[in-house]
């Protein structure tokens, strides 16, 4: 897994790209991925919501747009900034969610602060995702939810050829172009595709301590939107 502090650095150069790249290299279908996670946690009855490792912002504002509270909390100040001023750009009449810097090991939450946590594309970045999801289950009340919102790679063909080659050739290409920084599109990749298949993800989940485990795959296998919830009785 990525030492911290390469990974800390690398997306605090591409922070000013960061926005452009996503729609770009995701033709657009990552906003959609974002709104999904938001109705699953509002349609589980979550209110209060912390995005770990939130980067600039988008799916945190993708839970303010479904009523829910939510904050942010990335170790990126470069990636932090761009999410506090999106945050505060919004239409008039919004509610701007609160951003926070801090370490997704060591989240700076008493325990069962919220209702549910989140991470986007960014657990496959942490040193240790298991003490991740320990972390983020550590935050959340008895009942609440965790939710892993991750890239992922498809088994069927043409699928799975298409996507290789895009993801393998195309996408280092035009992302270290327009972000500057060829290392950085090729880390993701590499990253991506040395991730575990979605089964074998659900079950580190479980053995992080979370219940009823699960999975909803979007594009073909491209993403996957995991669940898992804490164990214990709910709120009244």
């Amino acid at each position: 897994m990525p030492a911290a502090e390469p990974v800390r650095a690398m997306f605090d150069t591409i922070a000013p790209r960061y926005d452009l790249l996503n729609r770009v290299l995701s033709l657009g279908i990552d906003r959609r991925w974002r709104r999904r996670t938001a109705q699953v946690l509002a349609e589980a009855g979550c209110e209060r919501v912390l995005d770990v490792a939130c980067g600039t912002g988008d799916l945190t504002l993708a839970l303010e747009d479904r009523g829910l509270a939510a904050t942010g909390v990335d170790f990126a100040g470069n990636m932090l900034a761009r999410a506090h001023h999106k945050g505060t750009d919004r239409s008039a009449g919004a509610p701007a969610p609160a951003f926070l810097r801090g370490d997704a090991l060591r989240l700076p939450f008493r325990s069962g602060a919220f209702d549910a946590a989140t991470i986007a594309f960014g657990l496959r970045n942490l040193e240790d995702r298991g003490a991740g999801l320990i972390e983020m289950a550590r935050v959340v009340r008895p009942g609440g939810v965790v939710a892993v919102l991750e890239a992922s790679t498809p088994r069927t063909q043409p699928w799975r050829a298409v996507y290789l080659t895009y993801f393998t050739r195309v996408l280092p290409l035009v992302g270290g172009v327009i972000s500057g920084n060829r290392d950085a599109y090729r880390y993701l990749p590499d990253t991506v595709l040395a991730w575990p298949r979605p089964e074998a993800l659900r079950d580190e989940m479980s053995r992080a301590g979370l219940e009823d485990c699960r999975y909803e795959l979007f594009a073909h296998g491209a993403a996957a939107l995991h669940t898992g919830r804490v164990p214990g009785a709910a709120d009244d």
